[in-house]
């Protein structure tokens, strides 16, 4: 490593330890926040994606900061700067990996994704303002489109591709194209020898890169796709060794099968609770009728959104009598409502939260039967068994506070964001929220719920059951609107959320869990100091909030191995 740079990294790690005196960062806050800027003004420059000078200067970059990263005195900081350096490595190796495959997809692609090649080079010349010599470039763009027009043309002769090289190589060409347009863009009617010359040529060349991204999209072998099960719902499996893969990355020491044996026994525990709330409203074993009555309880057309906010009003005045975690006033004070469209719906059957909390109900539009089965799904006590996940103390204030704690990190991870905010509802459960058993079955509605998110989308990942599997099973299992389970499974395998994140909430909520039962069961902290001390921390894997928390001893070469699941 060149002289300069061993200085400015000692001297950037030495600013951080002089910024950690400020309880708010560790001594890694420089080089994170160095780190955060460099990448982000690689990515303003180096805008066209798919291109191979892109891949290989993230590669360089992430590559250049793992060597930096390597020789920062690990050993001499503190639990959390320990914590933020290994959280740090853990995303440069998986970037690297990402880049690693998207170099590999792109050299089996080369035969379809080169033709356009050369506007990488015009792009290029582009971005430091060179006089184009306008003639070659129209000759080069009508020479370019004229190979386009005959690939596309023999595309019907080639093999069909696996669907995600069929997806990177329509991702590549739309590079192209977005490279030949910021050409267009920068020069069109400021250089009138460009003008002249080639605004046919790249009107011409726009038009076929466009259709052949679109046959590329198609050239799919179909038999490597899920099939359509009839719920018109397609995804995209994974399978097991990228779920395993996933998991560690995540810092879950449990193998898929573990998971959904897990998901089972919370299961029984939720039948259990479900049979003694409805022997105590008269119905017997017979769960689904309690269930019906509880669904029949919803407000008419119109009043929800003052039905929302009296839920609130009572879970945050049952938050600050039983003294469980700090709430700022502005926080309070600054959360809105808004009304999820129609069409939105179809994916979101029920409301969403955050600083502003988003509304599911029926409006006019709807059929007969959606508005029914909308209305019954979103009755007051299920909704009041997840109206604390959605604002205080679940998502609304996780972002106000990851807004003004260690703003640094960016560790994002559903284990942190969803088992927060499921992790509450547990202990509401707990400190016996739920008065009267119809707000049992609504709390109890929604654990099964979080024990079928593990369930059903492990056994889709995994191979084993399809889109309308999972549905039946959300109907009959746990008692969803059908409609509503429709939504839900098209929402998991369709909406772009990630393998794993169904599966995040129920995940994350049993290591908040393990972890509150280490630290105020044993009588260290209260409730109060508990969740103040994980909110100041910010997002990141649970079992690295745990290290900091319990001042664990962490080492450079630290694998996941939290067993946090207990019954």
């Amino acid at each position: 490593m060149k002289t300069w740079l061993i200085v400015f990294v000692t001297l950037n790690f030495f600013s951080g330890i002089l910024s950690a005196q400020n309880k708010d960062v560790t001594e890694m806050y420089s080089f994170r926040v160095g780190y955060d800027e460099d990448e982000n003004s690689l990515r303003r420059f180096y805008t066209i994606i798919g291109s191979p000078a892109r891949c290989e200067r993230f590669k360089k970059f992430y590559s250049d900061y793992k060597a930096q990263l390597e020789k920062l005195p690990f050993e001499q900081m503190s639990t959390g700067g320990k914590v933020d350096w290994l959280l740090l490595k853990r995303e440069l190796d998986s970037k690297l990996f990402q880049l690693s495959v998207e170099e590999s997809d792109y050299g089996k692609l080369t035969k379809y994704v080169s033709l356009a090649a050369p506007l990488y080079d015009i792009e290029k010349l582009r971005t430091r303002g060179i006089h184009l010599k306008s003639q070659e470039v129209a000759q080069q763009l009508t020479d370019i489109r004229k190979a386009v027009i005959s690939m596309t043309a023999q595309l019907k002769q080639e093999p069909n591709l696996p669907p995600q090289l069929a997806h990177r190589a329509e991702e590549i060409v739309k590079g192209q194209q977005a490279a030949l347009k910021s050409v267009f863009d920068f020069y069109n009617g400021y250089d009138p020898q460009f003008t002249w010359w080639v605004t046919k040529p790249y009107q011409k060349l726009d038009t076929a890169l466009m259709k052949y991204a679109g046959q590329l999209k198609q050239k799919v072998d179909q038999s490597l796709l899920p099939k359509d099960d009839g719920s018109g719902i397609i995804g995209n499996p994974i399978g097991r060794e990228e779920l395993i893969r996933l998991l560690q990355y995540e810092m879950i020491p449990y193998s898929p099968e573990e998971l959904i044996d897990i998901a089972n026994k919370e299961f029984a525990w939720c039948d259990v609770e479900l049979l003694k709330a409805s022997r105590e409203m008269g119905f017997g074993d017979n769960w689904k009728q309690a269930q019906e009555k509880v669904k029949q309880s919803y407000v008419p057309e119109g009043y929800q959104p003052e039905a929302m906010l009296k839920l609130y009003n009572e879970s945050v005045d049952f938050l600050k009598k039983n003294k469980l975690i700090t709430i700022p006033p502005l926080a309070e004070e600054t959360w809105r409502m808004r009304m999820i469209p129609p069409k939105q719906q179809l994916i979101s059957p029920f409301f969403l939260g955050g600083e502003v909390l988003q509304i599911s109900y029926p409006t006019g539009e709807m059929d007969h039967l959606d508005k029914l089965m909308s209305m019954r799904g979103n009755n007051p006590h299920f909704s009041r068994a997840t109206v604390h996940h959605e604002l205080i103390a679940g998502h609304h204030l996780q972002g106000f506070m990851n807004n003004r704690y260690k703003p640094y990190r960016n560790y994002y991870t559903p284990f942190w964001i969803e088992g927060w905010s499921l992790y509450w509802e547990f202990i509401l459960w707990d400190m016996k929220f739920p008065q009267s058993p119809e707000d049992k079955i609504g709390m109890l509605f929604w654990r099964m719920h979080r024990c079928a998110r593990i369930i059903f989308s492990l056994n889709y990942q995994l191979g084993k059951w399809t889109p309308q599997q999972c549905i039946d099973f959300l109907v009959d299992r746990v008692g969803h609107e059908r409609a509503n389970a429709e939504g839900e499974v098209r929402r998991s395998f369709t909406a772009n959320y990630g393998p794993l994140y169904q599966l995040a909430y129920m995940t994350g909520a049993f290591q908040f869990y393990a972890l509150k039962k280490e630290l105020v069961d044993s009588g260290k902290m209260t409730y109060q100091q508990y969740h103040d001390a994980v909110m100041r921390e910010n997002a990141m894997p649970v079992e690295m909030v745990r290290a900091i928390l319990t001042n664990q001893p962490l080492t450079r070469d630290f694998k996941t191995s939290w067993r946090f699941y207990q019954k």
